[in-house]
């Protein structure tokens, strides 16, 4: 009898853009050998190294075919620029990058050229977004299938155009809010994953109190990511996730 793969989950990073406790929020999912980054702050390689070695997973550039960016806040996206010169350069590879149309729209004009596309040598050619990433986007209305991940976006409330996902690999389904306020209908469209990360944030992100307000079936299949510092795992009645630690997603008993 042959055993499915696990679906593998690392947060990363877990804080937010103020922390100087942790790395800023992203996850690396991991299923029969495709691994894949959501989202990528800087310094991208160190925190790959850190998790690897804490998690025993072998986290590197080499081992990362695709990476889902949720937006463009730069506790989000400022490693792409580190990781895409690094696949380029030291690698001899591209990484799949994968956003949705209104994410991708400005990656590469307004966030990366002026330091990826010009060269010192006037010889050689300016570089394009194309020859660092493998570029595709995705929309609200049909899943998009990376390697063995079927993954689902929706909209949420934030500053820029920002995406939550719903990730599939064999059986389970992993939901990430990404940022947001506080939005009973988005909550409403991830409850049917086997395990949901939620954001939770001073400001224009979502309390604490509202997720904590929550029926208990739901609280206990959620995680929280993007704490401030200052914020108590050990007080929270919604387990935090830990920065480096390995979990496997599983398909709930309900299911």
């Amino acid at each position: 009898m042959t055993t499915s793969p696990s679906f593998r989950l690392v947060p990363l990073g877990v804080g937010d853009a103020f922390s100087d406790r942790y790395y800023s929020s992203c996850l690396f999912l991991e299923y029969g050998g495709y691994g894949m980054l959501v989202d990528c702050p800087h310094p991208i390689r160190k925190i790959m190294k850190e998790a690897s070695a804490s998690s025993g997973l072998d986290i590197r550039v080499e081992t990362v075919s695709t990476i889902v960016l949720t937006h463009l806040h730069a506790d989000h996206s400022s490693g792409l620029e580190g990781i895409g010169f690094f696949a380029y350069y030291a690698a001899g590879c591209r990484i799949g990058l994968h956003a949705h149309e209104t994410v991708m729209a400005h990656v590469w004009d307004q966030h990366l050229c002026g330091t990826m596309a010009p060269l010192c040598d006037p010889v050689e050619r300016q570089r394009k977004f194309t020859d660092f990433f493998d570029l595709s986007t995705m929309t609200t209305g049909a899943p998009a299938e990376l390697g063995p991940f079927e993954i689902r976006c929706r909209m949420t409330h934030h500053h820029v155009p920002t995406t939550a996902l719903k990730i599939r690999a064999g059986n389970a389904t992993l939901g990430y809010s990404a940022d947001t306020s506080f939005d009973p209908s988005l909550i409403e469209w991830l409850s049917d994953a086997d395990l949901i990360i939620h954001e939770t944030n001073v400001a224009t992100h979502t309390p604490y109190a509202r997720l904590a307000a929550l029926p208990a079936p739901l609280r206990k299949k959620m995680r929280l990511i993007h704490y401030p510092d200052d914020f108590d795992p050990a007080s929270s009645c919604i387990e935090c996730l830990e920065q480096g630690r390995p979990y496997v997603v599983t398909p709930s008993a309900a299911r």
